[in-house]
Protein backbone atom coordinates (compact mmCIF):
# COMPACT_ATOMS: atom_id res chain seq x y z
CA UNK A 1 0.00 0.00 0.00
CA UNK A 2 3.12 2.43 0.52
CA UNK A 3 4.69 4.37 -1.81
CA UNK A 4 3.97 7.63 -4.20
CA UNK A 5 2.14 5.01 -6.50
CA UNK A 6 0.51 2.01 -3.69
CA UNK A 7 -1.07 -0.70 -5.36
CA UNK A 8 -0.68 0.62 -8.95
CA UNK A 9 2.71 -0.39 -8.91
CA UNK A 10 2.94 -3.43 -6.57
CA UNK A 11 0.47 -5.46 -8.00
CA UNK A 12 1.79 -5.82 -11.89
CA UNK A 13 5.18 -5.58 -10.35
CA UNK A 14 4.44 -9.12 -8.38
CA UNK A 15 1.78 -10.58 -10.70
CA UNK A 16 5.17 -9.98 -13.48
CA UNK A 17 7.45 -11.17 -11.01
CA UNK A 18 5.43 -14.58 -10.14
CA UNK A 19 5.85 -14.81 -13.70
CA UNK A 20 9.15 -14.96 -14.56
CA UNK A 21 10.11 -16.30 -11.21
CA UNK A 22 7.76 -19.86 -10.83
CA UNK A 23 10.36 -20.96 -7.48
CA UNK A 24 8.50 -17.84 -5.43
CA UNK A 25 5.40 -17.07 -3.73
CA UNK A 26 4.09 -13.98 -2.92
CA UNK A 27 1.67 -12.40 -0.52
CA UNK A 28 -0.08 -9.25 -1.07
CA UNK A 29 -1.02 -7.47 2.28
CA UNK A 30 -3.19 -4.37 2.16
CA UNK A 31 -6.54 -2.83 1.55
CA UNK A 32 -8.35 -6.35 -0.60
CA UNK A 33 -10.61 -3.73 -2.68
CA UNK A 34 -7.51 -1.90 -3.84
CA UNK A 35 -5.51 -5.29 -4.02
CA UNK A 36 -8.45 -6.69 -6.37
CA UNK A 37 -9.26 -3.76 -8.32
CA UNK A 38 -5.53 -4.00 -9.64
CA UNK A 39 -5.66 -7.55 -10.01
CA UNK A 40 -8.91 -7.19 -12.27
CA UNK A 41 -7.59 -4.68 -14.19
CA UNK A 42 -4.65 -6.89 -15.29
CA UNK A 43 -6.79 -10.01 -15.78
CA UNK A 44 -5.41 -11.61 -13.31
CA UNK A 45 -6.71 -15.18 -12.92
CA UNK A 46 -6.28 -17.05 -9.68
CA UNK A 47 -2.83 -18.37 -8.74
CA UNK A 48 -1.84 -21.03 -6.19
CA UNK A 49 1.56 -18.85 -5.48
CA UNK A 50 -0.03 -15.28 -4.91
CA UNK A 51 -2.33 -15.54 -1.59
CA UNK A 52 -3.79 -11.91 -0.60
CA UNK A 53 -3.80 -10.93 3.47
CA UNK A 54 -6.09 -8.28 4.76
CA UNK A 55 -5.18 -4.86 6.67
CA UNK A 56 -7.37 -2.36 7.99
CA UNK A 57 -5.09 -0.04 8.34
CA UNK A 58 -2.00 1.69 5.98
CA UNK A 59 0.89 3.76 7.29
CA UNK A 60 0.92 7.15 5.69
CA UNK A 61 4.42 8.32 3.39
CA UNK A 62 4.65 11.53 6.44
CA UNK A 63 2.84 9.63 9.48
CA UNK A 64 5.79 9.80 12.50
CA UNK A 65 7.55 6.01 13.18
CA UNK A 66 6.35 6.63 16.56
CA UNK A 67 2.59 6.78 16.40
CA UNK A 68 2.68 4.09 13.34
CA UNK A 69 4.26 1.79 15.80
CA UNK A 70 2.12 2.26 17.99
CA UNK A 71 -1.15 3.29 16.73
CA UNK A 72 -1.44 1.20 13.59
CA UNK A 73 -0.99 -2.15 14.52
CA UNK A 74 -3.25 -3.54 12.02
CA UNK A 75 -1.55 -1.42 9.33
CA UNK A 76 -0.41 -3.28 5.72
CA UNK A 77 3.12 -2.89 7.03
CA UNK A 78 2.88 -4.40 10.38
CA UNK A 79 0.99 -7.44 9.04
CA UNK A 80 3.72 -8.06 6.41
CA UNK A 81 6.68 -7.94 8.83
CA UNK A 82 4.56 -10.25 11.21
CA UNK A 83 4.46 -12.83 8.58
CA UNK A 84 8.15 -12.72 8.49
CA UNK A 85 7.91 -13.05 12.00
CA UNK A 86 5.59 -16.03 12.06
CA UNK A 87 7.51 -17.56 9.53
CA UNK A 88 4.22 -17.49 7.12
CA UNK A 89 6.72 -15.39 4.56
CA UNK A 90 10.48 -15.60 4.50
CA UNK A 91 10.74 -11.69 3.38
CA UNK A 92 9.16 -8.48 3.44
CA UNK A 93 9.82 -5.95 0.34
CA UNK A 94 7.57 -2.22 1.13
CA UNK A 95 7.73 0.84 -0.78
CA UNK A 96 5.93 2.59 2.18
CA UNK A 97 7.24 5.05 4.76
CA UNK A 98 11.12 4.35 5.16
CA UNK A 99 11.22 5.90 9.67
CA UNK A 100 7.85 3.39 10.25
CA UNK A 101 9.32 0.52 8.40
CA UNK A 102 12.52 0.91 10.70
CA UNK A 103 11.04 1.32 13.81
CA UNK A 104 8.18 -1.59 12.96
CA UNK A 105 11.09 -4.05 11.50
CA UNK A 106 13.39 -3.39 14.20
CA UNK A 107 10.55 -4.09 16.75
CA UNK A 108 8.86 -6.92 15.63
CA UNK A 109 12.17 -8.91 14.52
CA UNK A 110 14.48 -7.68 16.63
CA UNK A 111 18.02 -7.70 15.84
CA UNK A 112 20.82 -10.52 15.53
CA UNK A 113 22.95 -11.28 18.37
CA UNK A 114 26.23 -9.09 18.33
CA UNK A 115 24.23 -6.56 16.37
CA UNK A 116 23.19 -3.04 18.03
CA UNK A 117 21.15 -1.56 15.06
CA UNK A 118 19.87 -2.28 11.29
CA UNK A 119 21.57 -0.64 8.69
CA UNK A 120 20.29 0.28 5.51
CA UNK A 121 22.33 -0.83 2.31
CA UNK A 122 21.76 -0.08 -1.33
CA UNK A 123 23.63 -0.92 -4.40
CA UNK A 124 25.10 1.58 -6.50
CA UNK A 125 26.69 1.56 -9.98
CA UNK A 126 30.20 2.27 -10.60
CA UNK A 127 32.70 2.33 -13.43
CA UNK A 128 33.93 -1.21 -12.46
CA UNK A 129 30.36 -2.85 -12.34
CA UNK A 130 28.37 -1.67 -8.72
CA UNK A 131 29.10 -1.47 -4.78
CA UNK A 132 27.14 -2.11 -1.68
CA UNK A 133 26.98 1.31 0.68
CA UNK A 134 25.92 1.06 4.30
CA UNK A 135 24.09 3.06 6.31
CA UNK A 136 22.10 4.83 4.49
CA UNK A 137 20.19 6.39 6.77
CA UNK A 138 18.57 4.01 9.70
CA UNK A 139 21.71 5.67 12.05
CA UNK A 140 22.47 9.30 11.96
CA UNK A 141 24.68 8.83 15.00
CA UNK A 142 27.17 5.97 14.82
CA UNK A 143 30.03 4.54 17.20
CA UNK A 144 33.27 3.01 16.06
CA UNK A 145 31.36 -0.44 16.91
CA UNK A 146 28.42 0.23 15.08
CA UNK A 147 30.72 0.83 11.65
CA UNK A 148 32.66 -2.58 12.76
CA UNK A 149 28.92 -4.30 12.77
CA UNK A 150 28.19 -2.28 9.24
CA UNK A 151 31.03 -3.82 7.62
CA UNK A 152 30.90 -7.43 9.24
CA UNK A 153 26.90 -7.10 7.50
CA UNK A 154 27.98 -5.55 3.97
CA UNK A 155 30.48 -7.99 3.67
CA UNK A 156 28.65 -11.19 4.33
CA UNK A 157 25.65 -9.47 2.48
CA UNK A 158 28.33 -9.16 -0.84
CA UNK A 159 29.51 -12.68 0.23
CA UNK A 160 26.23 -14.33 -0.20
CA UNK A 161 24.95 -12.33 -2.91
CA UNK A 162 28.34 -12.03 -5.34
CA UNK A 163 29.98 -14.92 -4.29
CA UNK A 164 32.70 -13.40 -3.11
CA UNK A 165 35.01 -15.32 -0.85
CA UNK A 166 36.39 -11.95 1.06
CA UNK A 167 34.76 -8.69 -0.32
CA UNK A 168 36.79 -5.54 0.14
CA UNK A 169 35.41 -2.78 2.49
CA UNK A 170 36.17 0.69 2.34
CA UNK A 171 35.69 3.49 5.67
CA UNK A 172 34.41 6.31 3.90
CA UNK A 173 36.46 9.15 5.28
CA UNK A 174 37.69 12.73 3.98
CA UNK A 175 40.89 11.47 3.01
CA UNK A 176 43.05 8.20 2.78
CA UNK A 177 45.54 8.78 5.50
CA UNK A 178 45.40 6.96 8.88
CA UNK A 179 45.34 10.46 10.65
CA UNK A 180 42.16 11.61 8.40
CA UNK A 181 38.94 12.07 10.18
CA UNK A 182 36.85 12.29 13.36
CA UNK A 183 37.54 9.98 16.23
CA UNK A 184 34.91 7.52 15.37
CA UNK A 185 35.74 7.18 12.16
CA UNK A 186 39.99 6.97 13.40
CA UNK A 187 38.48 4.01 15.60
CA UNK A 188 36.66 2.51 13.20
CA UNK A 189 39.46 1.83 11.05
CA UNK A 190 41.23 0.17 13.84
CA UNK A 191 38.32 -2.46 14.57
CA UNK A 192 38.20 -2.94 11.12
CA UNK A 193 41.83 -3.79 10.72
CA UNK A 194 41.83 -6.02 13.58
CA UNK A 195 38.50 -7.30 12.38
CA UNK A 196 40.10 -10.06 10.07
CA UNK A 197 37.61 -8.82 7.00
CA UNK A 198 39.93 -7.72 4.13
CA UNK A 199 39.70 -3.63 5.08
CA UNK A 200 41.05 -1.75 2.24
CA UNK A 201 41.49 1.44 4.39
CA UNK A 202 39.97 4.86 4.48
CA UNK A 203 38.32 5.84 0.97
CA UNK A 204 36.97 9.10 -0.54
CA UNK A 205 33.79 10.16 -2.17
CA UNK A 206 34.94 9.71 -5.32
CA UNK A 207 36.13 6.29 -4.70
CA UNK A 208 32.12 5.17 -4.30
CA UNK A 209 31.60 5.56 -8.17
CA UNK A 210 34.98 4.33 -9.09
CA UNK A 211 34.57 0.74 -7.47
CA UNK A 212 37.17 0.99 -5.39
CA UNK A 213 35.87 -1.29 -2.85
CA UNK A 214 33.39 -3.90 -2.99
CA UNK A 215 31.63 -2.42 0.01
CA UNK A 216 31.89 1.23 1.35
CA UNK A 217 30.98 2.05 5.21
CA UNK A 218 30.09 5.25 6.97
CA UNK A 219 27.58 6.23 9.36
CA UNK A 220 23.92 7.33 8.19
CA UNK A 221 24.23 11.10 7.93
CA UNK A 222 27.07 10.99 5.77
CA UNK A 223 25.60 7.72 3.59
CA UNK A 224 22.21 9.79 3.37
CA UNK A 225 24.15 13.26 1.96
CA UNK A 226 26.16 11.25 -0.48
CA UNK A 227 23.14 9.40 -1.93
CA UNK A 228 20.71 12.43 -2.38
CA UNK A 229 24.17 14.45 -3.48
CA UNK A 230 24.67 11.85 -6.46
CA UNK A 231 20.67 11.74 -7.35
CA UNK A 232 20.49 15.15 -7.35
CA UNK A 233 24.24 15.27 -10.21
CA UNK A 234 22.34 12.48 -12.04
CA UNK A 235 19.32 14.65 -12.67
CA UNK A 236 21.72 17.76 -13.31
CA UNK A 237 23.26 16.01 -16.47
CA UNK A 238 20.31 14.21 -17.69
CA UNK A 239 18.58 17.65 -17.99
CA UNK A 240 21.50 19.00 -19.29
CA UNK A 241 21.82 16.58 -21.78
CA UNK A 242 18.42 17.55 -22.51
CA UNK A 243 18.71 20.63 -23.07
CA UNK A 244 21.87 20.78 -24.99
CA UNK A 245 20.35 18.36 -27.80
CA UNK A 246 17.07 20.45 -27.48
CA UNK A 247 18.93 23.84 -28.57
CA UNK A 248 18.75 23.82 -31.97
CA UNK A 249 17.48 21.96 -35.44
CA UNK A 250 21.85 20.67 -35.96
CA UNK A 251 22.47 19.79 -31.90
CA UNK A 252 18.63 17.72 -32.52
CA UNK A 253 20.02 16.27 -34.93
CA UNK A 254 23.03 15.13 -33.38
CA UNK A 255 21.02 13.55 -30.69
CA UNK A 256 19.19 11.26 -33.02
CA UNK A 257 22.60 9.85 -34.59
CA UNK A 258 23.58 9.74 -31.36
CA UNK A 259 20.38 7.82 -30.14
CA UNK A 260 21.66 4.67 -29.71
CA UNK A 261 24.76 5.45 -27.65
CA UNK A 262 22.36 7.80 -25.03
CA UNK A 263 19.77 4.51 -24.59
CA UNK A 264 22.80 2.66 -23.35
CA UNK A 265 24.17 5.35 -21.36
CA UNK A 266 20.63 5.52 -20.01
CA UNK A 267 20.43 1.52 -19.05
CA UNK A 268 23.46 1.57 -17.57
CA UNK A 269 22.94 4.43 -14.96
CA UNK A 270 19.01 3.43 -14.87
CA UNK A 271 17.97 3.89 -11.22
CA UNK A 272 15.77 1.16 -11.38
CA UNK A 273 17.86 -1.17 -11.98
CA UNK A 274 19.36 -0.93 -8.40
CA UNK A 275 16.19 -0.40 -6.04
CA UNK A 276 15.67 -1.96 -3.01
CA UNK A 277 17.69 -1.30 -0.35
CA UNK A 278 18.48 -3.99 2.75
CA UNK A 279 17.90 -3.83 5.95
CA UNK A 280 20.45 -5.54 7.39
CA UNK A 281 20.85 -7.23 10.98
CA UNK A 282 17.63 -8.12 11.60
CA UNK A 283 16.00 -11.73 12.55
CA UNK A 284 14.34 -11.50 9.28
CA UNK A 285 14.82 -10.37 5.72
CA UNK A 286 13.16 -6.73 5.18
CA UNK A 287 13.72 -4.80 1.70
CA UNK A 288 13.06 -0.92 1.46
CA UNK A 289 12.06 0.19 -2.33
CA UNK A 290 11.93 3.43 -3.12
CA UNK A 291 8.92 5.20 -2.76
CA UNK A 292 8.72 7.02 -6.16
CA UNK A 293 9.63 3.38 -7.89
CA UNK A 294 7.28 2.38 -11.03
CA UNK A 295 6.81 -1.66 -11.23
CA UNK A 296 9.89 -2.34 -13.20
CA UNK A 297 11.97 -1.16 -10.13
CA UNK A 298 9.53 -2.92 -7.76
CA UNK A 299 10.55 -5.70 -8.94
CA UNK A 300 14.18 -5.04 -8.92
CA UNK A 301 13.61 -4.97 -4.99
CA UNK A 302 11.61 -8.27 -4.95
CA UNK A 303 14.89 -9.96 -7.09
CA UNK A 304 16.44 -8.51 -4.17
CA UNK A 305 14.73 -10.08 -1.37
CA UNK A 306 14.51 -13.66 -2.97
CA UNK A 307 18.32 -12.98 -3.39
CA UNK A 308 18.93 -12.69 0.29
CA UNK A 309 16.71 -15.38 1.35
CA UNK A 310 18.78 -18.04 -0.89
CA UNK A 311 21.87 -16.37 0.22
CA UNK A 312 20.91 -17.32 4.10
CA UNK A 313 22.06 -13.91 4.80
CA UNK A 314 20.88 -13.82 8.13
CA UNK A 315 22.75 -17.22 9.38
CA UNK A 316 25.75 -15.99 8.01
CA UNK A 317 25.58 -12.52 9.40
CA UNK A 318 24.91 -13.77 12.10
CA UNK A 319 27.52 -16.20 11.87
CA UNK A 320 29.91 -14.14 11.24
CA UNK A 321 29.65 -11.05 13.77
CA UNK A 322 29.96 -14.17 16.23
CA UNK A 323 33.44 -15.09 14.95
CA UNK A 324 34.79 -11.54 16.11
CA UNK A 325 36.85 -11.78 19.48
CA UNK A 326 34.10 -10.00 21.89
CA UNK A 327 31.39 -13.11 20.75
CA UNK A 328 31.12 -16.47 21.97
CA UNK A 329 27.25 -17.32 21.83
CA UNK A 330 26.02 -19.58 19.28
CA UNK A 331 23.89 -17.97 16.15
CA UNK A 332 19.72 -18.00 16.75
CA UNK A 333 17.61 -20.79 14.28
CA UNK A 334 15.29 -19.64 12.02
CA UNK A 335 12.31 -20.92 10.47
CA UNK A 336 11.48 -21.57 6.95
CA UNK A 337 8.60 -21.15 6.06
CA UNK A 338 8.82 -23.63 2.45
CA UNK A 339 10.67 -24.59 0.10
CA UNK A 340 9.69 -21.83 -2.24
CA UNK A 341 11.20 -17.61 -1.34
CA UNK A 342 7.74 -16.31 0.28
CA UNK A 343 7.84 -12.69 -0.24
CA UNK A 344 5.39 -10.68 1.51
Amino acid sequence: MGGDHGPKVTVPSAVGFLHRNPATNIVLVGLLDSIEAELRALNFTSNPRLKLHTASEVVDMDESPALALRGKKDSSMRIAINLVKNGAAQACVSAGNTGALIATSRFVLKTLPGIDRPALAVVLPTINGHTYVLDLGANVDCSPEHLLQFGVMGATLVSAVENKDRPSIGLLNIGEEAIKGNEVVKQAAELLRASGLNFYGNIEGNDIYKGTTDVVVCDGFVGNVALKASEGVAQMLATYLRQEFKRNLLTKFAGLIALPVIKNFKRRVDHRRYNGASLLGLCGIVIKSHGSADSYAFGFAIKRAVEEVQGGIQHQISERILELPHHSKKPPSFSQSSSKEDVA
